[in-house]
């Protein structure tokens, strides 16, 4: 393979000074720029050096589960690659990289015995990163549970909350002296939803409103591993979540009382859920979705809502597109049915998600209204979109995305809310979930054939937009 240098985009590409006034400020002096991946989904080298399975591995092994019948055993092999890709990295001038611990990887089992190969690969990886001047910032859970602990119950069993937090002590007791910036868990709201209503990610349950305990399972685990990080002498620790703003649907008929109920709900469930007890010390009523008890008929027990509320330092927003919802439809016991979008109103990405950048800025200030000085300092956690380009193509609408994203952030900035960072999704092309690798969300190209990186035209833009944000002297 030719030298990472030799692949990065040449002069042709647009430049900076083509960039619109908007592009050029807003954004505070310090603010964070980086990149995020997640391990199932590059790294590969599934059963390699000890590692033991994950849902997803058996997940993937279903027939028809994954598009294509592709699974992430070999993904981008970022296990074997990780210095190539730390190179593009430090190309982009990043100030952090978003990363997550692959748990099987680490803890085969999710309790007793450590991999030592394993932690040892992420100990090479933090230095790695570290010689580039990229601060490491791993994420503890990226969906990847250890099979065994699925066998126990997963997150429907409350004791794979304090595995978790056990997990995080190890974690934390091998790289807090180079580590300093955590997140807990990622998107737990989406892992619930699709891992264990809908039964469409691992570990493939269909159980509708019975998944609820799945989200205080997740949360006491994300408390439980505050304390282990805190232990472990962390600095900064957060947990990312999924969010979205929530938009009424704009068919005929679907207005009024019923509208505004389904949309509370709908809200209730994708962003207060998460963030509620974490900010506030208490969850939104659930009544909606029968659960009229605050402790939900003794799930909740004394002390947990304490654990789970232990104070962050930042909160770790992942957005992509609102959501329209209307009045249920019934038959699923959902108080809400999602909507499509207007047609014609939003271009859409290769996934077909509506792009609205505005919807950013209208979360965050909407966070900043609803909690206000509960609020800690934001992160956006992850944020780009898939495109169906190839190397060499102009790649001007993943530009465009980002471009008008990172301004939505700087308006946000502009209506007080503390965002002090941006996490792009994602640095390489790789296994996305249930779509196998069909969706292409990198700033690099990847051929999966040959694992040859290919930086795009967004790549440059990225790296320039980084570089004019420091100014002349380069101040981080």
């Amino acid at each position: 393979m030719p030298p990472v240098s030799s692949q990065l985009p040449q002069s042709s590409e647009p430049s900076e000074s083509s960039e619109p006034a908007s592009d050029r400020s807003g954004l505070p002096a310090g603010f964070r720029w980086g990149v995020a991946t997640s391990a199932y989904q590059i790294e590969g080298a599934a059963a390699e050096d000890g590692k033991g399975p994950s849902i997803w591995d058996t997940f993937t092994a279903r027939p028809g589960a994954v598009r294509d019948g592709r699974t992430g055993g070999t993904a981008c092999d970022h296990y074997h690659r990780y210095a190539e890709d730390v190179a593009l990295m430090r190309g982009l001038g990043l100030d952090a990289y978003r990363f997550s611990v692959s748990w099987p990887r680490v803890q085969p089992a999710g309790a007793g015995p450590l991999n030592a190969p394993g932690l040892d690969f992420y100990d090479r990886l933090v230095d790695e990163l570290l010689a580039a001047g990229i601060a490491p910032t791993p994420t503890l859970f990226h969906w990847d549970l250890p099979q065994p602990l699925e066998d126990a119950g997963g997150w429907l069993n409350r004791d794979t909350a304090h595995r978790f937090g056990e997990y995080a002590g190890i974690v934390a007791d091998r790289l807090g002296d180079r580590v300093t910036s955590w997140i807990t868990l990622n998107e737990p709201f989406v892992h619930m939803v699709y891992g264990y209503a809908f039964g469409i990610h691992a570990p493939g349950r269909a159980l509708m409103l019975e998944a609820l305990p799945t989200a205080h399972h997740q949360l006491l685990g994300h408390g439980l591993a505050v304390a282990a990080l805190r232990a472990g002498g962390a600095r900064e620790v957060m947990i990312a979540n999924n969010c979205s703003p929530v938009r009424r649907a704009e068919a005929p008929g679907a207005g009024g009382p019923e509208a505004d109920a389904a949309a509370e709900a709908y809200d209730i469930l994708h962003n207060r859920l998460f963030t509620d007890p974490l900010l506030l010390g208490r969850y939104p009523d659930l009544s909606a979705f029968g659960l009229p008890d605050p402790q939900w008929g003794g799930l909740v027990r004394d002390g947990d809502l304490r654990t789970v509320s232990a104070p962050l330092d930042a909160l770790g927003i992942n957005y992509y597109n609102p959501t329209w919802v209307g009045p249920p439809a019934g038959g699923d016991g959902l108080p809400f049915a999602l909507a499509e979008p207007p047609e014609g109103r939003h271009p859409r990405t290769a996934f077909g998600w509506p792009v609205v950048p505005e919807g950013l800025t209208e979360l965050l200030v909407g966070f900043g209204r609803r909690y206000g000085e509960a609020l800690p300092p934001v992160l956006i956690t992850e944020n780009g979109c898939s495109l169906s380009d190839r190397p060499g193509s102009g790649d001007q609408d993943r530009i465009a995305y980002l471009r008008d994203h990172i301004d939505a952030v700087a308006a946000a900035v502009d209506q007080g809310i503390d965002v002090r960072g941006y996490f792009t999704w994602s640095l390489l092309d790789n296994f996305e979930w249930a779509e196998g690798y069909q969706q292409r969300f990198g700033l690099v190209h990847v051929d999966f054939d040959t694992l040859a990186r290919t930086p795009r035209a967004s790549y440059t833009w990225y790296r320039d937009r980084i570089a004019r944000h420091r100014g002349p002297s380069g101040h981080r």
